[in-house]
């Protein structure tokens, strides 16, 4: 009964190693601390707040709202359906909050960057991350991008440089901000 016990002791011991490896190889590693520096960098000069962060009126003007950093455009804000405006190139904006965009396209929203799992990237994975920006589409195989989102040119960026921004992104506060699914264009007349 002994022997027993001590191959089923021994057995236990084995799974749990192997399930201790398994987790070790599918858990990514912690960023370091200038990968996510460099990140934060890359945000601020990419201007990512001008557009992914709601404005507000402050002591000298509009600027960014911080307590909501990059949560995108703010759900309690309805906006109207885009305008026609007839031919021609155009483009508008929400003043309000800087985080509506309206076109030929329809009217697109800056989407929610902080890593809430249920309203922002907190799910994406790294290479879905990546495979956004390079692809323009949503997650890398969803639905288009739209103006006036950059992704051309930030689909340029470097895999370290995209990995930092990736990096920090986890490090930012998470907020839950259901961002609108993009408005169709009007009718054509």
């Amino acid at each position: 009964m002994r022997d027993v016990r001590r191959g089923a002791a021994a057995t236990a011991l084995v799974l749990l190693t192997a399930a201790a490896l398994v987790a070790a190889q599918s858990t990514p590693p912690a960023p370091n601390a200038a990968q996510v520096e460099r990140g934060r960098y890359l945000v601020t000069i990419g201007g990512c707040n001008d557009c992914h962060t709601p404005w507000m009126m402050g002591p000298n003007g509009p600027e960014p709202d911080m307590t909501r950093m990059l949560s995108g455009h703010p759900r309690e804000m309805e906006v109207p359906p885009p305008p026609e405006l007839g031919g021609g190139p155009w483009i508008g904006a929400s003043l309000a909050t800087n985080t509506a965009w309206a076109g030929p396209w329809g009217v697109s929203f800056t989407a929610n960057l902080t890593p809430d799992d249920e309203t922002g990237t907190g799910k994406w994975t790294e290479q879905e991350f990546m495979d956004t920006l390079r692809s323009g589409r949503h997650l890398g195989r969803g639905r288009e991008i739209l103006p006036p989102m950059p992704w051309p040119a930030y689909g340029q960026m470097t895999d370290e440089d995209l990995k930092s921004v990736y990096a920090y992104l986890r490090t930012i506060p998470k907020i839950s901000n259901k961002v609108p699914d993009p408005l169709p264009p009007p009718a054509a007349h």
